[in-house]
């Protein structure tokens, strides 16, 4: 790396759509000097694949930064400005500092730390956005296995908080726990009908 090297960050996340457990954003600035073969968006990416990509990019990236947003700040913000938030953090959080940073989808966070780009369905087409969003989802799915053991009963481990049919059975008989987001429909129907009896 030169002295005037340009440090381009790839920024993603993974969880927005779950109703419980945190959003989970990453950045990364790769080394073109130590290329990662077979990055891709981490939902084209098989389960086996993502963990194997993990160590890989942690190993080889000039630096990398992931950020968790828990359920209650996604309930305060909402789901969209919680995304934008752990975004900056996240270019925030890099060591050597970004001189840009590449951001998957059509927003831009408008306290980034340095210039961005918002580029819809990067996660396919930036090698950096895909490692940032490779990071971000095993993060989290590693972080919904753990709460399994804390909150057992609702498949976070299976589902990762998505809404799935399981899931939902399994609000409607235990009721949310800390780790559901409020402020989300199902969730906050739930609270409402308790409320009301």
């Amino acid at each position: 790396m030169s002295a005037n090297s340009i440090f381009v960050a790839g920024v993603d996340e993974a969880g927005r759509g779950p109703l419980a457990g945190p959003l989970a954003v990453a950045a990364v600035i790769l080394d073109p000097e130590r290329p990662i073969a077979g990055l891709n968006d981490s939902k084209k990416l098989s389960e086996a694949r993502r963990e194997a990509l993990f160590p890989l990019i942690i190993e080889r990236a000039l630096a990398f930064c992931i950020v968790l947003i828990e359920p209650d700040e996604i309930d305060r913000l909402n789901i969209f400005q919680a995304t934008m938030a752990g975004m900056s953090r996240a270019v925030a959080g890099l060591k050597p500092d970004a001189h840009e940073a590449l951001i998957d989808g059509n927003k831009l966070p408008k306290d980034l730390p340095c210039r961005g780009r918002a580029i819809v369905g990067g996660d396919a087409l930036e090698p950096a956005i895909s490692a940032a969003s490779i990071l971000a989802k095993v993060s989290r799915d590693r972080l919904m296995v753990a709460l399994d053991a804390v909150h057992p009963g609702y498949g976070f481990a299976v589902h990762k908080g998505y809404p799935t049919p399981v899931h939902l059975a399994a609000l409607q008989q235990l009721g949310p726990c800390v780790q559901h987001r409020r402020s989300f429909a199902p969730v906050r129907r739930l609270l409402d009908q308790a409320t009301l009896f």
